[in-house]
């Protein structure tokens, strides 16, 4: 072959599209929340964002998305859609309200769709969903939260809360994630800190790899899920810290 025909080649060549992972945030910005908890979680995030973006920018099969929600007095996405997290900077959030927590399963299920966040052109593996509250929910959260099980992408989607002191309510946490091994206590700031950091990041590792040749895409899903609580039941985090 010629010279200038290999250069055609090379030259006609084009980068494979990547699937995409989105890493979703929701975030109770309760009144509840306001003073040190809120701040630790935003500086939190902003700090873990490189470490995802590094994760992202080295993986050849998966490109990382973020999307945030916040919910108190209703919920909103403080991002119009999934933003790649190479350009993506952390905008930190404040603390007033009350705890509208179906509010917030009713916004989630709407965009949890390829029609809305889910529809990249390139394909998307199941979502990381990372639900962040300290508090109870204010309004009536049985439906919504039904309804948003009944949903395809959430149900493969790798879940897991954290329950910010001893005012979160537990029970409603496990109703959201499937599982009590997904939810997860923090007492003081820097536990907060460190658990933001491990599930951010396990998450993002875990929900952005491939899975094996022929394997079923309800398996792959229902695999995730069990290796992030694997590395859940095996993480090391210290909460002995000054409580809240």
């Amino acid at each position: 072959m010629s010279e200038d025909k290999k250069k055609n080649i090379y030259d006609e060549a084009v980068e494979v599209a990547r699937r995409t992972m989105v890493l979703f945030f929701m975030v109770d910005t309760s009144g509840s929340m306001e003073g040190s908890k809120i701040g630790t979680l935003n500086s939190a995030i902003e700090d873990v964002i490189p470490e995802i973006r590094q994760i992202s920018s080295e993986n050849a099969d998966a490109q990382i998305k973020i999307t945030v929600l916040e919910f108190s007095e209703g919920a909103k996405w403080l991002t119009p859609s999934p933003m790649d997290v190479a350009g993506y900077s952390w905008n930190y959030l404040n603390a007033d309200g009350i705890t509208d927590f179906g509010a917030a399963c009713k916004t989630l299920n709407e965009k949890l769709s390829r029609d809305a966040f889910m529809g990249d052109v390139a394909g998307s593996f199941a979502p990381a969903i990372f639900l962040l509250s300290d508090g109870e929910p204010t309004d009536d959260y049985k439906k919504p939260l039904a309804d948003l099980w009944q949903n395809n992408w959430f149900k493969k989607a790798i879940k897991a809360a954290v329950a910010i002191g001893d005012d979160a309510n537990l029970a409603v946490l496990k109703e959201f994630t499937g599982s009590s091994e997904s939810v997860l206590t923090v007492h003081s700031p820097e536990a907060l800190r460190k658990m933001i950091r491990f599930v951010s990041v396990t998450a993002s590792q875990i929900g952005s790899k491939s899975s094996s040749v022929g394997k079923k895409e309800v398996d792959e899903a229902a695999s995730k899920q069990e290796e992030f609580i694997k590395q859940i039941e095996s993480a090391d985090i210290d909460d002995s810290d000054l409580k809240w």
